[in-house]
């Protein structure tokens, strides 16, 4: 994994264990990068059609929200200050206005390389998550984006890497080998064991019923196996596996079903996957699987997208940078 430079992570004044600040600073400590450390400040709802009353309580509103978010970041400050005394060039900064919008533009301008939020939803990656900020962000940020869910450990002992290799997508292997790159670097950092799958399934084949031999069924079922096995080992051999205790998973069924089947079963800390469809249409999101995977799981999601992914928001047409 290319060495990370710039870390936006989302503060989160109700995680009085400061989970997701931990690993951030841990990251930024080991991989030598900058760490902005940013807190979200939503306006309230616009209305055109006010009454004075409603005018002023809206005032009353921004007031208080303004009076929490500076006294969070003193508090966020305080945090800082040893990853400074450690020699990590950090930074606390106040976004104000839509998040998903805010955070994208801040790793626009600024290019960060990565962004770690917490999970949104008193009950972990399962409920509000996918309906708020994180889709938008694993839809259309350019950047890799790590929704952590809290842990009662510091480390990861066990991650997972979906894939889906194909024999003439170079764009889409290309997706999978940094998928596994990720993991796999994310692997020995936290010195867990890596699980990769891949899926396959042969419902296209079973369409055809009765019109042919078992036999001969049994063994167009065995060749597209085959076909998916040798799709697997190609790509694993463009991976740097050597110093990663890790184990290759090649199940039949559908993705959406057995990917959070074996994050339960094994009890994975971490998913790494895409979040991008192989079209090439800008911020287009690949409802169909990753959307259903991420709505079952309960653990941490790390989303990566193609090089060549293209963000559909511009930096231009978005809010310019406020200072705290």
């Amino acid at each position: 994994m290319r060495r990370l430079k710039s870390i936006l992570v989302i503060a989160d004044p109700a995680d009085g264990q400061n989970v997701v600040f931990e690993r951030a600073a841990g990251l930024a400590l080991r991989s030598r990068a900058k760490l902005t450390v940013a807190l979200i400040v939503e306006p309230p709802p616009d209305a055109d059609d006010r009454i004075s009353a409603r005018y002023s309580a809206d005032l009353c509103e921004m007031r208080i929200q303004e009076m929490l978010a500076q006294d969070n970041s003193r508090r966020l400050e305080t945090l800082i200050a040893p990853l400074r005394d450690a020699g990590v060039e950090v930074q606390n900064r106040i976004l104000r206005g839509t998040p998903f919008l805010e955070i994208i533009g801040d790793v626009l301008r600024n290019q960060h390389d990565l962004v770690m939020m917490p999970a949104d939803g008193e009950t972990g990656l399962t409920s509000a998550l996918f309906g708020s900020t994180c889709v938008h962000l694993m839809r259309k940020c350019p950047c890799p984006v790590w929704v952590i869910k809290p842990a009662h450990s510091k480390f990861y002992a066990r991650i997972l890497a979906a894939v889906d290799p194909h024999s003439s997508d170079r764009e889409c292997n290309a997706l999978n080998v940094k998928i596994i790159d990720v993991a796999a670097s994310l692997a020995q950092v936290e010195q867990s064991e890596l699980y990769i799958l891949h899926t396959w399934n042969a419902s296209r084949a079973s369409r055809l019923g009765s019109r042919f031999s078992r036999g001969f069924m049994e063994r167009t079922v065995s060749d597209i196996q085959q076909q998916h096995r040798s799709c697997l080992d190609e790509l694993l051999r463009d991976c740097s596996l050597d110093n990663t205790r890790h184990q290759v998973h090649l199940l039949e069924g559908g993705a959406a079903e057995l990917i959070p089947a074996m994050a339960k079963r094994k009890k994975v800390d971490v998913i790494v996957m895409g979040t991008v469809c192989r079209t090439g249409v800008a911020g287009f999101f690949i409802g169909n699987t990753a959307e259903k995977v991420m709505r079952q799981v309960d653990c941490s999601v790390l989303t990566v997208k193609p090089d060549t992914f293209v963000t559909p928001l511009k930096v231009d047409e978005l809010v310019p940078a406020r200072a705290a």
